[in-house]
């Protein structure tokens, strides 16, 4: 990695020009669809920004994919990033979770080698409130023959990502993206409208401050997850509580626990056996980005890298966050695993 002074100004541009240096056999696909991603950011973050100036904030009627009622910024941030995307010749085919069937790219554009997974605006329930909420993305390598990406380019465990990142819309505009080599945060200046390298090489504490977890559905939690829970805030003796934190935005939850450590936890439950977040569009991604910043990503039963999709808009349970949490997740929920069987 190319290492910079604390008082160089460096771009995200710039970054990953650098960063394509470093790979001689680059083709500078890859980079060009990281500065369309950054390009689609600014547009749903100017967005973002005004949402409570212009008529964007609410719900829609229409219902997405997951059942859920689409929200108005849902609609605009996934409408940004297919055409942000789909006529640059990099991609060959997208998948969002907005949307039932694989994006196609349009008969009149180029076809490329890759494909592009994405939630457009993971949180967006809270956005009537002010809480933060992002956007996640996945990229792939295209596997199958023809010129058009299929359902077997998209259906590849998360081990074959070649890059990854999240976009939160805060306080402060901030891309995050690895492409396997660290990860690395931009901080969005808008008086010049450049992204600009924030938090290089970010390492996610081995053991955590916060626990982020939804309370709501202990009642529907299998035993061996009350007692992991349990464990966390210290309640068994075993170790200092962790604090609990939680907003119900994943980008937003992830990202506090990326710099100061800790765990998201979002468990299957009675009610939702397979769990409720989506492995392709949030899991994959997002543990991809934990595994490069030193931490780890679990299901409950396997790593979230090694789960291979058979579904579009699978579900999955969730750990994600600090390396030993994580460990103690495994080593809780396998007990269980070996009493059952």
């Amino acid at each position: 990695m190319v290492k910079h002074t604390a008082t160089s100004v460096v771009t995200i541009e710039r970054f990953i020009i650098e960063q394509e240096r470093l790979v001689p056999e680059a083709s500078g696909a890859l980079s060009s669809i990281l500065y369309d991603i950054a390009l689609a950011a600014k547009m749903i973050a100017s967005k973002v920004r005004r949402a409570g100036l212009v008529d964007i904030l609410g719900a829609m009627e229409t219902q997405n994919v997951q059942g859920e009622i689409q929200q108005k910024l849902d609609v605009f941030a996934n409408e940004t990033i297919i055409k942000a995307m789909d006529h640059t010749g990099r991609l060959c085919a997208m998948a969002s979770e907005e949307v039932p069937d694989i994006i196609p790219i349009p008969d009149n554009f180029k076809r490329g080698n890759y494909v592009l997974l994405f939630d457009p605006l993971d949180g967006s329930s809270n956005i009537d409130v002010n809480v933060p909420v992002g956007t996640i993305f996945s990229v792939m390598r295209k596997i199958t023959r023809g010129a058009d990406g299929e359902m077997e380019d998209m259906l590849q465990p998360g081990r074959r990502q070649v890059a990854a990142g999240y976009i939160i819309y805060g306080s402060s505009t901030m891309l995050v993206y690895t492409t396997g080599g660290g990860v690395h945060g931009f901080t969005l200046d808008p008086s010049i409208g450049e992204f600009l390298l924030s938090h290089p090489d970010i390492k996610i504490p081995t053991r955590g401050r916060y626990l982020s977890v939804n309370d709501s559905y202990e009642q529907f939690w299998d035993e061996n997850v009350k007692a992991l829970m349990r464990r966390y805030r210290g309640l068994d003796g075993h170790q200092k509580a962790m604090s609990v934190r939680y907003v119900g935005s994943l980008v937003a939850d992830f990202h506090r626990n990326m710099l100061g450590g800790g765990i998201f936890a979002y468990p299957s439950n009675r009610q939702a056996p397979k769990g409720k977040l989506r492995l392709l569009y949030e899991a994959n991604p997002l543990a991809f980005i934990a595994k490069e910043a030193g931490g780890a990503a679990y299901d409950g039963t396997e790593e979230i890298l090694d789960v291979q999709p058979t579904e579009l808009h699978q579900r999955t349970p969730l750990y994600i966050g600090s390396r030993d949490d994580i460990a103690t997740a495994r080593e809780f929920l396998s007990r269980q695993l070996a009493t059952v069987g």
